[in-house]
């Protein structure tokens, strides 16, 4: 008897990363980040890399599942930065296997200007 795969909650009702809703254009970056929030009661935190960074939202690789509509606080190492980016709160759009993508929710002014200070950094250095 085979045994039947049970799709998790998440499946089947993200979009596809390939299928672009985005209104705010990507940058493809790589750094180490580390995110944290509730599975029920659970406690999750996990750690992983960005993929893709914009105002609106994050992408990426991480070691701990998450499921869409989850609120996460992200710590974002960014390159030659000594104070991780923090943002509060952000909500998983989609996931598919060890990459999902956050949308960003809660950022404070402070660290709403060193993102978008290191965004024009590496889109003078893609041009």
């Amino acid at each position: 008897m085979r045994q039947m795969k049970h799709m998790k909650p998440s499946e089947g009702r993200h979009s596809h990363p390939s299928i672009e809703r985005r209104t705010i254009r990507r940058t493809a970056v790589s750094f180490g980040l580390m995110y944290s929030g509730f599975n029920g009661e659970d406690v999750l935190i996990g750690d992983g890399s960005v993929v893709d960074l914009s105002e609106g939202g994050v992408g990426i690789r991480g070691n701990c599942s998450v499921q869409v509509g989850m609120d996460l606080t992200l710590f974002l190492y960014v390159p030659d930065e000594e104070d991780p980016l923090f943002i509060l709160e952000a909500t998983v759009a989609w996931t598919t296997g060890p990459l999902f993508g956050v949308a960003l929710k809660e950022l404070s002014l402070s660290e709403g200007d060193r993102m978008r200070a290191f965004l024009h950094t590496q889109s003078v250095g893609q041009a």
